[in-house]
């Protein structure tokens, strides 16, 4: 089908199995083709400006191993308009979504309750792909 392909998707998160379990729902129910992922701040800062053209859309957490997904965020304020990136997170509070808005995120969503929310955007962005 055209507009049908699969969201090239990097991730952002350094717990393996929050990783897994996500590029596993992703894959099956949002159309996803994980493209990489990175476990701290410069690992993916790196990938996504390095790799310009080579993905759709970065979900990123906040906490990671080392440095933060602020600096992931700021890294790709100057990707390509149909690039998206997101936020996935455990601390979705009104200050970080002000934030991340900063920083020119395309969304924010909770790990604990935005799963779903998460999964509708990536079908929307894989009907949205040419």
């Amino acid at each position: 089908m055209p507009g049908n392909r699969s969201v090239r998707t990097y991730i952002v998160e350094d717990n393996p199995t929050i990783r897994e379990n996500l590029v596993a729902t992703l894959e099956e129910l949002g159309g996803i083709a994980p493209v990489g992922f990175a476990e701290t701040e410069e690992q993916g800062s790196g990938w996504l400006t390095s790799h310009d053209g080579q993905w759709d859309l970065a979900i990123v957490d906040l906490f990671l191993k080392q440095g933060s997904g602020l600096g992931v965020l700021q890294a790709c304020r100057d990707r390509k308009a149909e690039q998206k990136v997101v936020v996935l997170t455990n601390y979705a509070t009104p200050d970080i979504r002000s934030r991340c808005n900063q920083l020119g995120v395309d969304a924010v969503f909770d790990k604990s309750t935005d799963i779903d929310a998460l999964i509708d955007f990536c079908i929307e962005l894989q009907g949205k792909s040419h």
